[in-house]
């Protein structure tokens, strides 16, 4: 059997080697009736992530090479990668060695008692406790809509020849992994892990991309922003109705209901902020139909060695 790797690369100088060198070292001891390849692709790095991998190719044909053109982001390289991947199964990992590779070997043996995605998903993390929040109530609101969504969400994930064709003939652009992947129905596997800390480098991945991710999961995954605003229109319109007979319950018995301006320019500040958040939500789905009319591609690829 072959296991492809997919390897998504943003500033990653320094740790490649070392994940090339651990997987590597578990298909020389442990896995030595498997074949393997490792997709690296470079989303426009400017340091020198791109020689290192390139440096890796030259010493091993195993190891294939995908550059963009620029920065398009972790969802597109890893689109590229799975593309390309011609094993019987792709393991998606990440360049910044936090997912242990000593897992391998039990998500390969998942996969051949039949399971046909294995995901190590995150029971928790060494990351600061800000991150940590953050994670939590994002994949808390991810999980009303997407249940089967471990409470940690997932990245390191193993994915066999059928699954992985399924997910790279869906063709919209701002894709969520974790709900793309679910989506397909395939049996599952989970195998929780801690994360580990990062111990080359910086994480890339700042508050503004893990806020695109979110937002891409809340919209593109789920109804519930729209069942949200239908939510709080109803509620809205309930307590305009209720506060309309108070006035006409009060003019009846001549009474002023309200002594000053306060209470109008309550009443419109919070009526104007729910119409403004209804409005930026809905534009938020107005903006991914244009996306997808237009119909360009989630990247652009500069040069492929493979």
């Amino acid at each position: 059997m072959k296991i492809s790797f997919v390897v998504a690369v943003y500033h990653n100088e320094g740790a490649l080697v070392k994940t090339y060198e651990k997987i590597n070292s578990v298909f020389s001891n442990q896995l030595i009736h498997d074949e393997y390849e490792i997709v690296f692709v470079d989303d426009g790095s400017k340091d020198g992530s791109l020689e290192e991998v390139l440096s890796l190719r030259k010493h091993d044909t195993r190891v294939k090479v995908i550059t963009f053109t620029r920065n398009f982001g972790q969802m597109a390289a890893m689109l590229a990668g799975f593309k390309e991947a011609t094993g019987d199964a792709v393991i998606n990992i990440s360049a910044d060695l936090q997912d242990p590779v000593e897992l391998i070997p039990q998500m390969v043996d998942k996969w051949h008692e039949g399971s046909e995605i294995v995901i190590c998903y995150r029971t928790d993390r060494s990351d600061s406790l800000l991150a940590k929040l953050f994670s939590r109530l994002a994949y808390g609101v991810l999980r009303i809509s997407l249940p089967q969504i471990p409470p940690g969400g997932f990245d390191f994930v193993l994915m066999d020849r059928k699954v992985m064709d399924a997910f790279n003939a869906i063709d919209v652009r701002h894709r969520f992994f974790q709900g793309d992947l679910l989506w397909t129905g395939y049996r599952t596997s989970f195998i929780p892990y801690i994360r580990l800390k990062r111990t080359i480098g910086k994480s890339q991945y700042n508050f503004g991309k893990k806020l695109k991710n979110f937002l891409d999961g809340v919209l593109d995954a789920s109804y519930l922003p729209i069942r949200f605003i239908s939510l709080i229109g109803v509620i809205t319109s309930a307590l305009g109705v209720l506060y309309s007979l108070s006035i006409v319950f009060s003019w009846w018995r001549g009474e002023t209901p309200f002594s000053g301006w306060a209470p109008i320019m309550i009443a419109i500040l919070l009526v104007g902020g729910l119409i403004m958040v209804m409005l930026g939500v809905i534009g938020e789905y107005v903006w991914r139909i244009n996306e997808e009319v237009r119909k360009r591609p989630n990247y652009v690829v500069r040069d492929k060695f493979l």
